[in-house]
């Protein structure tokens, strides 16, 4: 199977130009789906800091570029909403976020606040001795409490610290119900946040809709698989560093 694909079947969120090149990097299988941006394009197309493939390589094999709290070795890596990528020789820190027309953006954000990540809860299985494991949309597995549900959201450390502070620790969490604030993800809103004003329950297997309000007083409407829990209040969208 070919690791390229045609430029012009790239995903619009990718936000590369279509016909300077004929091909560009397909993401690899991993934790996000098929329209997560490569970590070569992030390089390359959106950071300018690579201008090859070769390049891109070199970059990566050298462990310059941490996502998550851990190197990534892959180009082909698919990076999406929410992740860190730090570099650590330029002092720099970025969280991927989706701007108001869905594209991804990268957000510089301070070393403080790389340590910790925004992640969604897909579904939660559990162990025996009736442990919770949360399984979350990028990838990782931690163990939770019965009080946190799928599309909730949890805000992780993303390396170990003071007070006994673990690695992919607990430290927030921000429940899918009425009234908590949440960014779409998907589908034609994607990209725009609101608070959550209903929870509309559809019979069978069609994806329940959820309404929103914007900070304009705006109403919108959505299925809840796109619906990305990012806070309790308003400022918790500064806090993310996403456009109001």
């Amino acid at each position: 199977m070919s690791h390229y694909q045609k430029r012009y079947t790239a995903p619009d969120s990718w936000h590369i130009t279509k016909k300077t090149n004929l091909y560009v990097v397909k993401t690899a299988p991993g934790p996000h789906n098929k329209e997560a941006m490569p970590m070569a394009v992030w390089l390359r197309d959106h950071m300018d800091l690579a201008l090859t493939m070769r390049e891109v390589r070199q970059i990566l094999h050298a462990g310059e570029i941490v996502v998550n709290g851990r190197p990534c070795r892959d180009p082909r890596q698919g990076i999406g909403v929410f992740d860190i990528i730090s570099i650590p020789k330029m002092n720099k820190h970025y969280r991927i976020l989706l701007s108001k027309r869905g594209r991804f953006v990268s957000i510089e954000i301070s070393p403080e606040d790389s340590k910790t990540r925004l992640a969604k809860i897909r579904d939660k299985t559990i162990l025996p001795g009736g442990v919770v494991q949360l399984n979350l949309r990028f990838g990782a597995n931690v163990l939770g409490e019965q009080k946190h549900h799928p599309r909730d959201s949890v805000v992780l450390s993303l390396e170990a610290g003071g007070e006994g502070r673990k690695r992919f620790e607990i430290m927030d969490h921000f429940p899918f119900q009425v009234g908590y604030m949440a960014m779409v993800i998907g589908g034609r809103h994607s990209g725009r946040v609101g608070r959550i004003l209903e929870i509309r329950k559809m019979a069978g297997n069609i994806p329940n809709r959820v309404v929103l309000e914007d900070g304009e007083k705006a109403r919108f409407d959505t299925i809840d698989t796109y619906i990305f829990m990012i806070g309790r209040e308003t400022p918790a969208m500064k806090a993310w560093g996403i456009e109001e």
